[in-house]
């Protein structure tokens, strides 16, 4: 039996949250021309794929489109909830992932940024482009995961 780590290919497992299924579907079957923005905003989004940390399949999820430099800042807010995005385990158990920006498709890596101070300029810049963030913080004790995608 193929793990993960074999390079196999995994199977894709669809989101389960109904308007985030529709808006990755609206988005890759679009070739990256349409669902680029958060739905009824002109906010641009990403589609992350990733590989599920339990599973192995294939996950896809729309993020906010925070991008520095040749990076892009991953924020695990999920609207201020109490918990962590399941995507957040994900990357930290496998931090290869692509990133569709509108028609172009990257290949990176991505890390946990752990270092107070760069978090800090990061999250201000989150909160520049999306200031929801900042109210999603203020709703939840958890401190909300940011990774930086880079380059692979």
């Amino acid at each position: 039996m193929a793990t993960p780590s074999d390079n196999a290919p995994s199977t894709y497992a669809a989101p389960t949250i109904d308007w985030v299924k529709k808006h990755v579907e609206l988005y890759e079957s679009s070739g990256g021309k349409e669902g680029t923005t958060l739905p009824n905003t002109d906010m641009p989004c990403i589609l992350v794929t990733h590989q599920g940390n339990k599973s192995g399949a294939t996950r896809k999820i729309p993020l906010m489109r925070v991008k520095v430099g040749n990076a892009y800042v991953l924020v695990g807010s999920m609207g201020g909830q109490p918990k962590n995005p399941v995507w957040v385990y994900n990357l930290r158990a496998n931090p290869q992932v692509e990133i569709r920006d509108a028609t172009e498709v990257h290949k990176m890596k991505v890390r946990e940024v752990e270092d107070a101070s760069e978090r800090a300029q990061l999250w201000k810049t989150c909160v520049e482009v999306f200031p929801n963030y900042a109210e999603y913080q203020i709703k939840t004790s958890r401190t909300i995961p940011v990774f930086v995608a880079e380059p692979a």
